[in-house]
């Protein structure tokens, strides 16, 4: 399994271009996979649908002051050489499909193919009033988001027409440096979203939290998917979003002398969370992610518990 790394993209006091750059550097150094960055349009006051990552609903404190995702990955592209640089997820369907097929492309050429195009269709109804989308019929108008976007990476004349999307006969460029695109993973977790990776994508996007049960059913039904269109469901890259809370003691260090150790364990691993312990625990963990289908983890640090 291969790690990626959340760079300081977001909140005034870690989104800064010195710090961007130090992360940057030296994950290409130690060999990390790729790098990846969020999109937010706003943080609503009183949002209309409330942050599924908190208890109070609230947005995260950092995300009042966010950088732009691909503005952040081709300047660290320019700081890089080898490591993959990812949005996890820009919500396309806010974007003009040409504009934002551009700028990912730019972004592969730039950076001598290292991009990864990670999309979602979005959940807060906020950015989508405005951006002047309507919240109904998301899902179809991504599912020809995704064959427009595919057309002017691809094909040397590009025309389109759809329901949401229309492109007259056109030269658009310039063309990602990947072949036959960049790679597209997708995020979400229904039904619909598992059909559209199975017929258009190259990865899918998740985020872990206290349980591997769930993804692991979610991992099965992108392979049922698949399977359903005749494709190897191990083209399908899996990636995962987890947030590993890695205390500073051995678990020796926290073991009384009147206590026995294996019953010490065995109370650890009933009331841990998954992710959170000592170095060994974390890299158990990480191991049973693994087990399940996981190819990728993204280390991030901005989840709020409270």
């Amino acid at each position: 399994m291969q790690l990626g790394l959340r760079p300081p993209q977001s909140g005034m006091d870690q989104a800064k271009k010195e710090n961007i750059i130090h992360l940057a550097e030296e994950a290409d150094i130690a060999g990390f996979h790729s790098l990846w960055v969020l999109e937010r349009l706003m943080w609503p006051i009183n949002p209309q649908n409330p942050y599924p990552g908190s208890k109070d609903g609230k947005f995260p404190h950092d995300w009042q002051y966010i950088f732009d995702p691909i503005e952040t990955l081709t300047f660290a592209a320019s700081k890089t050489r080898k490591i993959k640089l990812g949005t996890s997820v820009v919500d396309m369907l806010f974007h003009n499909p040409i504009i934002l097929s551009k700028r990912f492309a730019t972004l592969d050429i730039l950076s001598d193919g290292r991009a990864i195009a990670g999309l979602g269709i979005g959940w807060a109804r906020d950015e989508y009033q405005t951006s002047d989308i309507p919240f109904r019929n998301r899902g179809d108008r991504a599912d020809e988001y995704l064959q427009v976007l595919k057309k002017i990476w691809t094909n040397d004349i590009v025309e389109f027409g759809g329901q949401y999307y229309r492109v007259p006969p056109s030269k658009i460029g310039p063309k990602p440096l990947q072949i036959p695109h960049v790679p597209i993973y997708l995020g979400g977790y229904s039904e619909k979203t598992f059909a559209r990776i199975a017929n258009h994508a190259n990865g899918w996007i998740c985020t872990i939290g206290d349980s591997l049960t769930q993804t692991k059913s979610n991992i099965d039904m992108i392979k049922k998917e698949c399977l359903k269109v005749n494709r190897d469901p191990d083209d399908i890259e899996i990636a995962a979003i987890i947030y590993p809370n890695i205390e500073g003691l051995s678990s020796d260090d926290y073991i009384k002398p009147t206590e026995s150790k294996i019953e010490w364990q065995r109370q650890q691993k009933k009331s841990r969370h998954l992710l959170n312990g000592n170095v060994e625990q974390v890299g158990d963990d990480l191991r049973q992610i693994r087990e399940i289908g996981v190819n990728l983890a993204i280390l991030n640090y901005n989840r709020i518990t409270d």
